[in-house]
């Protein structure tokens, strides 16, 4: 397998998705320091996005089962139309190329092994961890909520999620016809999902606030609410 190249849609600079080369070389140069490693460190295990050949994410996600590796394929429903006029809902990745694995630092080189996918995602020769709040996060809504792959967005008014499964994650407000989104993104693999949520379960993101922290700001749904019917991006 090929070095990897480097990664153009990372957001970290130098970001290259990492390949079985890449990790037998990191072996092979290691200090005695890292070899010494304490087997609770080795055994640590951690959500990574793994990087698969087109239309092969679920295939992956079979090997990886059969092979006893946690994994998460999140899928959405479509409905596509036949040629015979027959209407067929289907299950389709919602992050598309990409599946999540759980996985020690003894356990890469047996994914990296797994027919279909390419490389590891991560910064320099080391894989870049996911936060585990979004990936559990995504989990538990992902059969409560509609989800449905968007385009990449950074940029618009921040809202942070205050109920139900997604409590805690930020996002970009948005509205589709009549209904409110927030659109997520997952910043390692840079693609961004919109889910439809209630007014009434959204907070503003005060200007200059840290990531992550809670907003003190009072009536904030009805500001929410508000934006939605004026200014709110629309899909």
């Amino acid at each position: 397998m090929a070095l990897a190249k480097p990664c153009s849609n990372s957001v970290y600079p130098g970001c290259l998705r990492v390949s079985e080369t890449d990790l037998r070389a990191q072996s092979a140069t290691a200090s005695v320091a890292q070899s010494e490693e304490t087997a609770s460190s080795a055994d640590f295990r951690a959500w990574f996005a793994v990087f698969t050949a087109a239309r092969h994410e679920k295939r992956v996600s079979q090997h990886l089962a059969h092979q006893g590796i946690e994994s998460f394929l999140p899928l959405y429903s479509e409905k596509h139309r036949w040629t015979n006029r027959r209407n067929v809902t289907v299950q389709l990745p919602l992050f598309p190329n990409y599946v999540f694995v759980r996985i020690s630092r003894r356990q890469r080189g047996r994914v990296l092994q797994v027919p279909g996918v390419f490389s590891i995602v991560g910064c320099g020769s080391e894989p870049t961890p996911v936060p585990d709040f979004e990936v559990e996060s995504l989990r538990s809504a992902l059969h409560l909520r509609n989800f449905e792959p968007h385009p990449y967005v950074v940029v618009g008014e921040r809202v942070r999620i205050k109920a139900g499964p997604l409590e805690g994650m930020e996002g970009v407000l948005a509205r589709k016809k009549n209904n409110l989104r927030v659109v997520l993104t997952i910043a390692s693999i840079k693609q961004s999902v919109a889910v439809e949520i209630d007014a009434h379960d959204v907070e503003l993101v005060a200007t200059g606030e840290r990531p992550h922290g809670w907003c003190d700001m009072r009536n904030i749904s009805i500001d929410v609410a508000n934006r939605f019917d004026t200014d709110s991006h629309t899909l």
